[in-house]
């Protein structure tokens, strides 16, 4: 299996990325639910407002009044949906990043926009 331009991952048999590359992704998802967590919370300070997040090891999903985000997660594959119906699929790098098509970018930083965003 090829992770990236320029990277291989050794694939365990069917084809999925082996038993500890699927840590990592686990332990990153992981680290994106805190990282919404966190970003909701500091967004709401101000104005007192709360953010509900509900994670599991497939689905994080955000909610904040009417505004929603979810994220599904199949090992390092992310699909998220709003709550006015646009959807789009991103990877999860090993190093942490969110890569879309030929854009990439920090994890913290897609999650802080996510919750600017939210939080309005």
């Amino acid at each position: 299996m090829t992770v990236g331009a320029s990277r291989t991952v050794d694939a365990a048999p069917g084809g999925y990325p082996a038993a500890t590359d699927q840590r990592v992704f686990a332990e990153l998802w992981i680290s994106l639910a805190s990282l919404l967590r966190s970003y909701t919370a500091a967004h709401g300070l101000h104005d007192n407002r709360h953010a509900t997040i509900v994670a599991d090891e497939e689905e994080i999903t955000v909610y904040h009044q009417e505004k929603w985000l979810r994220l599904e997660r199949d090992l390092a594959i992310v699909t998220w949906t709003r709550e006015n119906g646009s959807s789009g699929r991103m990877e999860i790098s090993d190093s942490g990043r969110l890569r879309s098509g030929a854009s990439e970018e920090e994890m913290d930083l897609a999650a802080e926009a996510w919750a600017r965003e939210l939080m309005r």
